[in-house]
């Protein structure tokens, strides 16, 4: 029922909801939950601004799904500074998928985490 109703608001929603990235945001995280991950992609790709948050939604949502890879991808394409949740979803990532590729990503974060994340119990534990 929830699935039902929230892709039904979001067929409905106007377009200039669509254009907020509060609102889109949203939607990715709603998406992913519900399993939908194209459909997250493909509101991922339509917007023209993404900041840290949307960036962390996908990245969620694709560990949410098991698609570690792909996880991993869009934590790549990042361009711009992370903030103390993505380190953790990412960390999270990286050690659900354990390869090589997720140790190297994993130890260079965690090399170059800022101090003051070092400092929170949440995002250290999680690395």
């Amino acid at each position: 029922r929830a699935m039902k109703t929230g892709k039904k608001l979001l067929a409905e929603m106007p377009e200039n909801y669509r254009n907020n990235n509060i609102t889109s945001t949203s939607a990715i995280g709603m998406l992913m939950k519900f399993g939908d991950v194209e459909s997250a992609e493909r509101i991922f790709r339509s917007m023209k601004t993404k900041n840290i948050i949307t960036y962390g939604a996908m990245v969620k949502g694709y560990v949410g799904n098991e698609m570690f890879e792909k996880a991993l991808n869009i934590f790549e394409k990042i361009d711009t500074e992370l903030d103390d949740v993505t380190y953790t979803i990412v960390f999270n990532c990286c050690a659900k998928l354990c390869n090589d590729r997720a140790m190297k990503i994993g130890k260079k974060l965690l090399a170059e985490m800022p101090e003051n994340y070092r400092k929170n119990n949440i995002t250290s534990t999680s690395a």
